[in-house]
């Protein structure tokens, strides 16, 4: 799946919003508290929620460091580059 975030977007980030799985999510990365991650939600775990990367062959996510317990807001929508406003929408089945 190619990513949905690219290099040189800027997103709104909604905190304390529900988070459920499809959603994209700014998250503290829980091994490097002063690094935030942008990832998928997948599911909810006793430990947080596993988050994944939409390129799996290259990103480093849930399937390395487990739950994430720090997920401070769900990306809403891209206001720059200006190309009309975009959402991050939920992904669907392939």
């Amino acid at each position: 799946m190619a990513p949905a975030i690219t290099s040189g977007q800027f997103w709104l980030v909604r905190c304390g919003v529900a988070i459920s799985p499809g959603d994209i999510v700014l998250a503290v990365h829980p091994q490097r508290p002063d690094l935030h991650v942008i990832k998928r939600v997948i599911r909810p775990t006793p430990g947080g929620w596993w988050l994944e990367g939409d390129n799996q062959e290259r990103s480093t996510d849930s399937r390395h460091y487990g739950p994430v317990e720090q997920v401070l807001g769900r990306l809403m929508w891209c206001y720059w580059p200006i190309t009309g406003l975009s959402s991050a929408r939920k992904r669907t089945a392939d």
